[in-house]
Formats: C-alpha cells, sequence, structure tokens
C-alpha cells in the first residue's frame, strides 16, 4: 500500500491508504478528525467540506491522490490557541445551526469564502454555499453569521494552517 503526505490542520501527516480512498474516510477513519461529517457521499450536501489549500472542497469525492502534498483544514483546525475562528465564533453568536449536522461544512465553507472575497453581499454567500445543505433550515442566520464574521478583520487572514 503506498504511503502518502499531507498536512493536515499544519502538521504533516503520513497515510498508508490507497490513492483511490476518499479523503473523507481517511481524516475520519485514519486520522480521527471526525468533525468533517458523511453526507451524501456524492459531493453535493458539502457536509464533508474542507480547505484545499484555501479552496472550499467535497471531501466525500476527493482522492486521497488529489491532495498529497497539499495543505487540508478541517473544522478541528480553525481555532487557534484555544481561540475559535472568527467564523466559528459568528455561527454562535448568530445561533446559526440546529441539529449541527452540516455546520462543520458551513462553517469551512464560510472560511474559505472569506478568504477569497472580504465583503461578500448575500448573493455571494449564497453562491459560495449552494453546495451545502442544511435541512433544519437555518440559511437566514447563516447569512447573519458571514456578515458578522466579515466584520473581524482577522477572518480573511487565513487559518495559520
Amino acid at each position: 500500500m503506498p504511503s502518502l503526505t499531507l498536512t493536515v490542520n499544519g502538521k504533516p501527516q503520513r497515510v498508508d491508504a490507497p490513492g483511490e480512498e476518499p479523503l473523507l474516510a481517511v481524516l475520519r477513519n485514519r486520522l480521527d478528525l471526525t468533525g468533517t461529517k458523511y453526507g451524501c457521499g456524492e459531493g453535493q450536501c458539502g457536509a464533508c467540506t474542507v480547505l484545499v489549500d484555501g479552496q472550499a472542497t467535497t471531501s466525500c469525492n476527493t482522492k486521497l491522490s488529489e491532495v498529497a502534498g497539499k495543505k487540508i483544514v478541517t473544522v478541528e483546525g480553525l481555532a487557534q490557541n484555544g481561540k475559535l475562528h472568527p467564523v466559528q465564533a459568528a455561527f454562535l453568536e448568530a445561533e446559526a445551526f440546529q441539529c449541527g449536522y452540516c455546520t462543520p461544512g458551513m462553517v469551512i465553507a464560510c472560511v474559505g469564502l472569506l478568504q477569497s472575497n472580504a465583503s461578500p453581499t448575500p448573493d455571494d454567500v449564497a453562491g459560495a454555499l449552494a453546495r451545502n445543505v442544511c435541512r433544519c433550515g437555518t440559511y437566514p442566520r447563516i447569512l447573519q453569521a458571514v456578515q458578522i464574521a466579515a466584520k473581524s478583520s482577522t477572518a480573511v487572514k487565513g487559518t495559520g494552517n
């Protein structure tokens, strides 16, 4: 079995897994990073979203071989020095979740958006989250959370990973 190296949440990780294995399976089953959720398995619901070299990416349909040598950030890697990432804090402030299953993917997608667009319009946010599904329907609060986070200058500076 081949051995690949990834940088996950700022730490190099050597993974012995087939290159065809989904990144989501590697994160959850081999690296015990269970914040990233399995949803549809087809890249359509966004529950499995992670950042790959700063880009929001669905990990269920991304092969391990596609991310070898790249920087991956999961929801577990957002908080720094015990302090929540501004997007995470904004989700709490706006109560932008109900059951919470979609929240990690939504937060990661919002971080990716704010890194590329520091002042998104509601339409920009809706576009960035078009592939993230919330069955509880908290979209208005999610939009509010992104606007709160956008006001924080640290939200757009990156994750440090």
